[in-house]
């Protein structure tokens, strides 16, 4: 039988976990607004097709500047530094590289948005929000273990990665359609195992600093799985300016 020792016990986790949750998932809806600001502030201004692209003198692009190469690739790097940052660095510090890495992102995303109407990217935002719910939800509550999964998601996303690399040279249209979907299934299914990752790290019982740290590295994830199944629904479903 369950003493009242018990109950308080496993009342005091749940509710923790609860908090832990809700801390993991406003960081992630904050680094979204964070994004999306970065985008509309940047579209606004004047001079944004120069940021990215060289032109001739007849006005017409010719490929991609030197600074629109590297704020295409920043997002990348700053997610490999933020591993080094977890570890090395204070909550406050993790912090501010989440914010400076979902501003960046949201200007490395401004030329692929601006390809796409407003009311297309609207409504594949509120898609992959859906998608996105459900999926959580799922990784949340489910029994079954999905660390299997997971690993063969995750040796996808690098195949995706490079694929796009790759793709960023050979701009071919087959290619670059079979990446979007490939893209959707596997960051449809991370973010369920994702969640269940970030669900069982409460239970290891760390120290405040670390239990913060954490808990912005499992919104990183999140986040990342939100904004790529977003841009690879995007690419398959959104309508061209």
């Amino acid at each position: 039988m369950i003493n009242n020792t018990q109950i308080q016990e496993r009342t005091a986790i749940d509710e923790g976990l609860r908090n832990y949750m809700l801390k993991v998932y406003n960081f992630m809806a904050g680094g979204l607004c964070v994004t999306a600001l970065a985008a509309y502030v940047l579209m606004s201004s004047p001079s944004f097709m120069k940021i990215f692209y060289n032109f001739n003198s007849a006005g017409y692009v010719t490929g991609m500047s030197a600074l629109g190469w590297i704020i295409l690739f920043a997002p990348l790097v700053m997610v490999f530094a933020f591993n080094w940052v977890v570890a090395r660095g204070t909550p406050q510090q993790v912090q501010m590289l989440f914010w400076g890495f979902s501003a960046v992102m949201g200007i490395s995303l401004a030329p692929t948005l601006m390809i796409y109407t407003g009311a297309s990217v609207a409504r594949v935002f509120l898609i992959t929000a859906a998608m996105f719910g459900g999926m959580s939800l799922y990784g949340y509550t489910t029994k079954k273990d999905l660390s299997g999964m997971g690993s063969f998601l995750i040796m996808g996303v690098w195949g995706i990665v490079i694929a796009s690399i790759v793709n960023l040279f050979m701009q071919s249209p087959g290619l670059s359609y079979a990446i979007s979907i490939i893209a959707v299934i596997a960051f449809t299914g991370l973010t369920a195992y994702d969640t269940q990752k970030i669900r069982q790290i409460y239970f290891s019982g760390d120290s405040s600093d670390v239990y913060t740290k954490k808990a912005i590295l499992g919104a990183l994830e999140l986040y990342l799985d939100f904004i790529n199944m977003f841009i690879a629904l995007l690419r398959l479903f959104g309508d061209r300016r």
